[in-house]
């Protein structure tokens, strides 16, 4: 299973495989009852997006990638996602490939990294420790030496 990642706006390709769209708003210049489509897409889970309060913390501060993902992952624990992630883990397990659309600019801090992931059989995110939180700003000590 090869699962992409694209943005919303890049046009269909057909090595795009079943195209889902995972946010909670509609892509911009996309009419509400023509986007399915006009994005070719097999599925729209507006659930899976991130939350709009959830969005605007992590567009202020971008630098907390480890902390966004731990929030959304708990959003993604609410009954409402439930649903939405067994029908993606329905097509994923039903197509040889499946691109999940996203208007993130940002495509490796996006929502739809974390998605893959889960697809992908990841169980946890990663610990607060080691690379990542170097790239958070956390504070690095050097070790003394024996």
């Amino acid at each position: 299973m090869t699962i992409l990642l694209k943005r919303a706006s890049e046009a269909a390709s057909p090595e795009d495989g079943a195209r889902v769209l995972v946010e909670r708003r509609q892509p911009r210049g996309v009419a509400k009852d023509e986007a399915e489509e006009a994005l070719h897409l097999r599925a729209w889970l507006p659930v899976l997006g991130p939350s709009e309060e959830l969005r605007h913390w992590f567009n202020e501060r971008p630098r907390q990638w480890p902390i966004f993902r731990r929030r959304y992952l708990d959003e993604l624990c609410n009954g409402e996602a439930e649903e939405s992630l067994i029908e993606l883990h329905a097509i994923a397990a039903s197509e040889p490939t499946v691109t999940l659309l996203t208007s993130d600019k940002d495509q490796e801090h996006s929502h739809a990294v974390i998605l893959r992931d889960l697809l992908g059989g990841v169980k946890k995110p990663p610990s607060t420790s080691g690379p990542t939180r170097a790239a958070s700003g956390g504070r690095i000590r050097a070790r003394r030496p024996r």
